[in-house]
């Protein structure tokens, strides 16, 4: 039975994931950072459970440890952990820059550096990166979120490249709006880190605050990609990079189509 490894379960894409996958006859063995979330999942089905955080590399390596003691191999590691920090770039202070970096590509980087030997070892593997469309362009106060994925994107391109003579491949998954409790923590975020009153960007934060996201376009449900994730379960060589919703097609083609000047015209009306 094919097994696979999903950080970031607690809710949302990770959960729905966990759960489909699991339906599907692939050995899931979900992760999250609260041990709430662990117990969580635990009755819900998956006795196998574990907790991790990211940023811990004695958590990465107890999880993986775990797992070869289980299986004896890990067949896919899915690097779905993360969040999102709004604001202003003027109004993001280093440390929550390095906040936002620290789960998103430090502790993705980590988890992909102690599984690679693993599946060296083992002589093949497929290592899951979850990017986003905004991995591929910026949207307005976005900015700390933006580097974090466009870093995905660079680290996981270089790799391919040094993976080619190997068997294990890395996939990029760049996922459009999806519904889930992402945004719901983005604005805790924001309200959190982001000095909104003083800030220069006050009103649009409010009206971001305030904005009814309950429609957005192209929105897709978190299922959908959970599908994505099995079908490079079932692929023996899978594509480099996925595409998810149609936000992120439109996207990434008037991104080759457009100048700069054209498209930071409608990313800012997107925005």
């Amino acid at each position: 039975m094919t097994n696979i490894v999903i950080t970031g379960c607690s809710s949302g894409i990770g959960l729905v994931t966990a759960r489909y996958l699991n339906d599907k006859n692939v050995k899931v063995y979900p992760t999250a950072r609260a041990p709430e979330d662990v117990e969580m999942l635990k009755t819900l089905g998956f006795g196998d459970a574990m907790q991790l955080d990211v940023r811990k590399p004695d958590e990465i390596s107890a999880v993986i440890e775990k797992v070869l003691s289980k299986e004896g191999k890990i067949d896919i590691w899915f690097n779905n952990a993360g969040f999102g920090q709004p604001g202003a770039i003027e109004d993001i202070g280093t440390e929550i820059l390095r906040e936002q970096f620290e789960t998103n590509v430090f502790g993705l980087h980590e988890c992909t550096r102690q599984i690679i030997p693993v599946m060296r070892k083992q002589g093949y593997g497929k290592i899951i990166q979850h990017s986003s469309v905004l991995g591929l362009i910026s949207l307005f106060g976005r900015g700390a979120y933006n580097a974090s994925k466009y870093a995905i994107e660079g680290l996981t391109d270089t790799l391919r490249l040094e993976l080619q003579d190997t068997s294990i491949y890395p996939v990029l998954l760049d996922t459009g709006p999806i519904t889930s409790h992402f945004r719901e923590n983005a604005m805790k975020k924001l309200r959190e880190n982001i000095d909104m009153e003083h800030s220069v960007f006050n009103q649009k934060y409010q009206k971001s605050l305030s904005a009814d996201k309950s429609k957005v376009p192209f929105n897709e449900e978190a299922v959908f990609v959970a599908k994505i994730v099995h079908k490079i379960v079932l692929t023996d060589k899978p594509k480099p990079r996925y595409y998810i919703t149609k936000a992120t097609y439109l996207l990434g083609y008037l991104k080759r189509l457009l100048s700069t000047a054209v498209l930071d015209k409608i990313l800012l009306k997107i925005g």
